[in-house]
């Protein structure tokens, strides 16, 4: 079964540590914080790496061992300044400590907003191809999950792990100084744990890929229908959906425990390993502190030092495995980020025509969609709308009318041919450019979170608010908004739940007509208006047609009667073109469309 996200899956397969060299562009702005937070680290490690030699000297001291401790490292001070000393290090390590929390929280909270910003930027730049593989849930769990998983690596993990291996490292050699027989022996049985760490580190990586792709599976399954909850609930399938969900969120639970099983099996065997070669270790130091070969305090040195390296290494284990998990979720990110573009932008854009009026003209224009090469969307399709013509295409489902647009908005790339508007091949304008001169009403308008005038300013960002009542009046949208209990003020509700479906429809023909562009695309504008509704709604749609080159896709015959000319497509060809009143009579498709609706 193909799983959302495959395709970009077969993109790429980094080795496991090299996704997260990926995310250096995102930290390298930080550079001089970066640099910071190192010295704060190296401070740290320093400071701590003294407390047992300090520790060990009074140990020596506080046992009548003054000549052994006057050669030591407080050199002269008495019991009370050693005490002070020790004191005076705790504090300063502690302060280095806080900083540095403070300095890689900042660097990882920045570097994480900066990662989410790009991807979600990438995405937008996507063709709806891209989505055709990929849920958008898949997407927002890219977005939060993925990167919180970086965040604590970054903000966090990576510091500690760092400060681990100072920490490990710098107790090695201080072990070594301490008693160079006594390390040497460590040294060799710790040696001996390096392979089983690494095979089981790189096991965990990917369980960790694997669970956040079924969290992801769960994640897109739930925004699915969390959209479609009014036909979930006509369909009485409330139980089926909750049913599918906890399946989903099962087999995210059962592949998180398997990575969490040998997670934590690699962390027992860390860590029972590394507390094995240390207590023997300890034991032949007794024997040599018995034998006088060592001091007690050079004991307790060792004993605090081997401390240091045992945690080091218990805390560099608990960071392997966030380390894996965050490659993981860099790998699968950098997927998002790197994803190019099914539509590709020209090296060097030519600069639009701004004519009063647009013309366009498809030439021998042929197209597939991606994931349905068969049929052809459009075959060999050869049309010229002269500027301010508006033209209506008709015909029955899955003759091509909705590819027009989407080619034409180069939503997808066409197969053959040129799609010109006033002469300029389309595919070397700028995609924004291309955009920006076309306004669009689909069938099923889309509204956002947010008031009245802001969803009808979305037509136009700069516009003033004058500008959009205007449009609003122009689409009969004051009509409604005047009762509603702020006007134009007024929060429409998530995907605009608190208004009715003409009425969401006319927000979108006032936000088209806000926009002003020299083309106008209308996919069935009115097919959501009653017919009291739908009448003044085409008056308006009658007055921003003046002057612009219109498209209009219709079902309904009755909407399109005044247009200039009807192009008849089946089966991704036009078959017919003409005026309404010469296709009556032409006893072709659109001839028997027309007897069937205006009772002809």
């Amino acid at each position: 079964m193909r799983m959302p996200g495959d395709t970009l899956k077969q993109a790429s397969t980094p080795r496991p540590l090299s996704a997260l060299t990926g995310l250096w562009p995102f930290l390298q702005p930080y550079r001089g914080r970066i640099a910071l937070a190192f010295i704060l680290l190296c401070l740290g490690s320093a400071i701590i790496l003294l407390l047992p030699l300090a520790f060990g000297d009074l140990v020596d001291l506080g046992f009548g061992a003054r000549e052994q401790a006057d050669g030591g490292l407080l050199g002269e001070l008495n019991l009370t300044g050693h005490f002070i000393a020790l004191f005076g290090l705790a504090s300063a390590w502690a302060l280095t400590v806080s900083a540095r929390y403070y300095t890689v929280s900042w660097i990882g909270e920045r570097a994480t907003a900066d990662l989410r910003c790009a991807v979600y930027r990438r995405v937008l730049s996507q063709s709806p191809q891209f989505f055709e593989t990929l849920q958008t849930g898949e997407v927002l769990s890219r977005l939060t999950g993925d990167t919180t998983l970086i965040q604590t690596v970054i903000g966090s993990s990576v510091s500690m792990g760092l400060r681990s291996l100072f920490q490990f490292t710098g107790g090695m050699v201080m072990l070594a100084v301490t008693s160079l027989y006594l390390f040497s022996l460590n040294l060799g049985l710790m040696a001996l744990l390096t392979l089983p760490i690494i095979a089981i580190g790189r096991k965990v990586k990917r369980l960790s890929r694997e669970s956040q792709d079924r969290i992801a599976d769960a994640s897109a399954l739930a925004g699915e229908i969390l959209n479609a909850m009014p036909t979930v609930q006509a369909y009485t399938q409330e139980r089926h959906e909750a049913e599918r969900f906890a399946t989903a969120a099962e087999t995210g639970f059962t592949t998180a425990i398997r990575r969490t099983r040998v997670r934590a099996a690699l962390t027992t065997l860390i860590i029972t390993a590394v507390m094995g070669t240390i207590i023997f270790v300890l034991w032949v130091g007794v024997r040599q502190m018995h034998d006088g070969i060592l001091t007690q305090g050079q004991l307790a040195s060792f004993v605090l030092y081997a401390a240091l390296v045992a945690g080091g290494v218990g805390t560099m284990a608990e960071v392997w495995g966030d380390v894996m998990r965050a490659a993981g979720a860099a790998e699968r990110l950098l997927e998002l980020l790197h994803a190019d573009s099914a539509i590709r932008e020209p090296s060097l854009p030519q600069s639009p025509a701004h004519p009063a009026q647009a013309a366009i003209s498809f030439e021998q224009v042929t197209f597939r969609y991606p994931a349905r090469p068969h049929p052809r969307a459009l075959d060999d399709i050869c049309l010229t709308i002269a500027p301010g013509e508006s033209v209506a295409l008709v015909g029955p489902s899955g003759a091509g009318k909705t590819s027009m647009f989407q080619v034409l908005l180069r939503y997808y790339e066409i197969s053959g041919g040129a799609i010109r508007i006033n002469g300029q091949d389309i595919r070397q304008l700028s995609l924004h450019d291309l955009r920006k001169g076309i306004a669009i009403v689909p069938q099923d308008p889309v509204i956002f979170s947010a008031s009245a005038l802001e969803n009808i300013r979305y037509g136009r960002p700069a516009a003033s608010d004058a500008e959009v009542i205007a449009a609003a009046q122009a689409a009969l949208v004051d009509e409604f908004i005047e009762r509603l209990p702020e006007s134009y003020r007024t929060f429409l509700g998530e995907r605009g739940t608190r208004l009715s479906g003409g009425q969401r429809q006319r927000i979108a023909i006032a936000r088209a007509i806000l926009k002003g562009a020299p083309m106008l695309l209308l996919d069935e504008a009115t097919s959501a208006l009653d017919v009291e509704s739908e009448i003044l709604v085409q008056q308006g749609l009658n007055a921003a047609m003046q002057g612009r080159t219109t498209l209009i896709i219709a079902h309904r015959l009755a909407t399109v009667q005044k247009t200039d000319r009807i192009v008849v497509m089946d089966r991704g060809r036009i078959v017919e073109t003409g005026t309404p009143e010469d296709l009556r009579h032409g006893g072709g498709l659109y001839a028997r469309l027309a007897a069937l609706q205006l009772d002809l």
